[in-house]
């Protein structure tokens, strides 16, 4: 029996394909249910992705498989799908422009889905109608905990970048990134964002020495929380509000309150899957930003 069927999406037509096919293993989540999720959360996530080229990481085979990165858009993509070509910087020779797909409506994200690109990246930056590059309006720092320090202690870190923002006047906002750690966000408050975040990343580490590492060395990240403040790199990317993440379980970057910040006690607290996800977005709507 066929698992493939097409389907009418806001007037696009598309051939979705192996519906039944289990990407998740563990959970036995589906393509076909992968595909429902980013249907169902599309109100509150393509606001976030709108005018950023968007890096899909794609697994195929499943979370338990192969899985690649891939910023320029497939070639046997659907002629309605927009793309933006635009400059690459480092890139290797032959290979200075990448063609990103743009993610304008939902019949875009629901062919995205039916490539099992379960994860989608953007820059903290947006193009403009004819491609130019305007400045970053958001400012991320990328909680990343080094074992045994958990989410939990994100939480604390957090905490401290969200009282150094306030003392400048900038409100902030809090995600998890779906995976170990979190991020803080705010609107960007300087044109230099990645030095900014740095200068705060490397204040936060001296007066938190035990809690807080500032520096990309691994060695000395164990039980400590490092603030990743070079997400702010303009050629960088970070794991989109309400992107699924490849984890054992369909866990989602989950936008926060800060309520729920300061009361996380256990990792389990702050581990949301696609249908607590989408009950969240039915009661409170979009935390994100706000």
């Amino acid at each position: 029996m066929s698992s493939d069927a097409t389907v009418k999406v806001e007037g696009r037509i598309l051939k979705l394909t192996n519906l039944d096919k289990v990407l998740y293993p563990e959970f036995g989540f589906t393509k076909s249910e992968v595909i429902d999720y980013y249907t169902r959360v599309s109100p509150v996530l393509l606001p976030h992705l709108k005018d950023r080229p968007v890096t899909l990481k794609r697994y195929p085979n499943g979370v338990d498989g192969k899985w690649f990165f891939e910023k320029n858009a497939p070639e046997h993509r659907p002629d309605w799908v927009r793309t933006m070509r635009l400059e690459s910087p480092g890139s290797s020779k032959g290979n200075e422009t990448v063609n990103y797909v743009m993610v304008d409506e939902l019949a875009t994200l629901v062919w995205l889905a039916n490539l099992a690109a379960l994860e989608l990246h953007v820059p903290q930056w947006t193009v403009g109608p004819r491609g130019g590059k305007r400045d970053p309006d958001l400012l991320v720092f990328d909680l990343d905990p080094g074992a045994p320090a958990t989410v939990v202690e994100c939480c604390r870190v957090a905490e401290q970048v969200r009282m150094v923002l306030d003392d400048d006047g900038v409100d902030s906002w809090a995600k998890t990134s779906g995976n170990k750690g979190m991020q803080v966000y705010a609107y960007a408050p300087a044109k230099d964002t990645s030095e900014y975040a740095k200068v705060i990343a490397q204040r936060l580490a001296k007066e938190h020495p035990k809690l807080v590492v500032a520096t990309m060395a691994k060695a000395q990240r164990t039980g400590k929380v490092f603030i990743d403040w070079s997400q702010n790199n303009t050629a960088k990317t970070t794991v989109a509000p309400y992107s699924l993440r490849a984890r054992e379980r369909p866990t989602v970057s989950t936008p926060l309150t800060w309520d729920e910040v300061e009361d996380c006690e256990v990792v389990e607290d702050l581990v949301f899957t696609a249908d607590e996800v989408l009950d969240r977005v039915d009661s409170a709507g979009d935390l994100f930003g706000s």
